[in-house]
């Protein structure tokens, strides 16, 4: 077995990573708060805080234009990645909830980036498989229910430009994907890996960001 050389991440260590990276602007840690406060029983769906600027990070990187979100809960990551589009680029939101996705919808107009996010609320293959079947994707966060992870893959990556990356959340799942009786997400969890592993039009990087975070890269 290989030693890690992972450090661990105390609470202490964690707030040093968080006054370290780029800061939440008012707009993103009120949307925190108000989804801690408000849904304090599904708030752990919210992706970390320490993932904000690292989406709006990769937006700005390979240049996105083109942005689809598979789960989007309050929109907090949507309006991180909005944020970081040029005033042209559009950011396709996919959810099934009217009631969370409203938190997301006052904080994308109160950011003044409502117009380049595009929720649409329907099951998220639906609205996937609606969309041009070419290559026009530059960038697809994929953080929704994990036994359809593998499909919603399937249809992502030939919607992929070049070059295009998918970004997946909560590859550890708590760390089910050691066990060898996981429950029904953890061994969805299990397979979407291997899958992507395995998938030789893509070249993935598993890292160990908050619940495990892989990305992805279009090669073929």
């Amino acid at each position: 077995m290989a030693e890690s050389k992972s450090t661990p991440i105390t609470a202490e260590l964690y707030d040093y990573v968080l006054r370290h990276n780029p800061p939440l602007d008012p707009v993103l840690r009120e949307l925190v708060e108000v989804t801690h406060r408000n849904l304090p029983g599904h708030a752990g769906m919210q992706s970390a805080e320490e993932q904000a600027p690292l989406l709006a990070f990769l937006v700005r990187l390979i240049g996105a234009r083109h942005i689809v979100e598979v789960g989007t809960f309050t929109g907090f990551s949507a309006l991180a990645m909005a944020q970081a589009l040029p005033a042209d680029g559009r950011l396709i939101a996919c959810d099934v909830s009217e009631e969370w996705t409203a938190y997301g919808r006052k904080a994308w107009a109160k950011a003044g980036v409502e117009d380049r996010i595009d929720l649409r609320l329907a099951p998220a293959l639906d609205t996937l498989r609606a969309m041009p079947a070419e290559p026009h994707i530059d960038l697809a966060y994929l953080d929704a229910d994990k036994q359809n992870y593998i499909p919603y893959w399937e249809e992502l990556v030939p919607r992929l430009n070049p070059g295009g990356l998918i970004v997946a959340d909560n590859v550890f799942y708590h760390a089910q994907v050691m066990e060898a009786a996981p429950s029904p997400g953890g061994a969805a969890i299990q397979a979407f890996n291997d899958h992507v592993a395995a998938d030789a039009r893509m070249e993935a990087v598993m890292l160990t960001v908050a619940d495990g975070l892989t990305l992805a890269r279009r090669v073929s």
